[in-house]
């Protein structure tokens, strides 16, 4: 990924948690010579020998995964908010531009066993139900409907290269309090979260 060196954000500790929190990515490899990308759960975790990975699934109706060899490279990819940055609010004459948040993930993927997947449901099922009004639990849940394990393939990614893209108007601080106060009067979602950000 392209990124000048002041929007590149090399704090990993910031980025594993901008992962943890974003973490429904798209996984990219290639098929029948073409990138694939399907859209994802990919869960930032370490496995036994302290290397950060990331695990997800996805049916076994998709084509995808049967590009998946053992050790190939795929790229994931994780957005956070962005928004549109108009130039009327700049104190000198500018292009509009647009701020956002993108984080880059390359590894080395490797199918899981039908355990480790299952495994890997548990942890997934438990993070995202533990704020529910009425949490449920696969242990809770019968033979019949857990079989449905054998419908998909899990994986995990062994982390090699990070690449973080955090444009928040760096290199226009003399307006950044103006371009902070019009993000925070738009209605939107992605306004409202990178003028969070730039604040902070």
């Amino acid at each position: 990924m392209y990124t000048p060196p002041h929007y590149s954000n090399n704090n990993i500790e910031e980025i594993k948690a901008f992962l943890k929190q974003n973490s429904f990515g798209i996984l990219i490899n290639i098929v029948d010579n073409k990138p694939w990308g399907t859209h994802i759960p990919l869960e930032l975790e370490t496995d036994g020998q302290g290397n950060d990975i990331l695990v997800g699934h996805i049916a076994k109706a998709n084509p995808q995964w049967k590009h998946f060899k053992d050790e190939s490279e795929v790229l994931c990819i994780f957005n956070g908010p962005h928004a549109y940055v108009s130039s009327s609010w700049y104190k000198e004459e500018e292009v509009p531009t647009w701020n956002y948040i993108a984080v880059h993930v390359y590894g080395t993927l490797n199918i899981l066993s039908e355990e480790e997947t299952m495994a890997s449901m548990h942890r997934l099922v438990d993070k995202y139900e533990k704020d529910s009004k009425k949490p449920i639990s696969l242990k809770n849940m019968s033979s019949k409907t857990l079989r449905q394990i054998k419908g998909v393939v899990g994986f995990q990614i062994k982390v090699s290269d990070i690449q973080a893209t955090y444009k928040l108007s760096q290199t226009r601080s003399d307006d950044h309090q103006k371009i902070i106060s019009e993000l925070k009067e738009r209605p939107d979602s992605g306004s409202q979260g990178i003028a969070g950000l730039m604040e902070d």
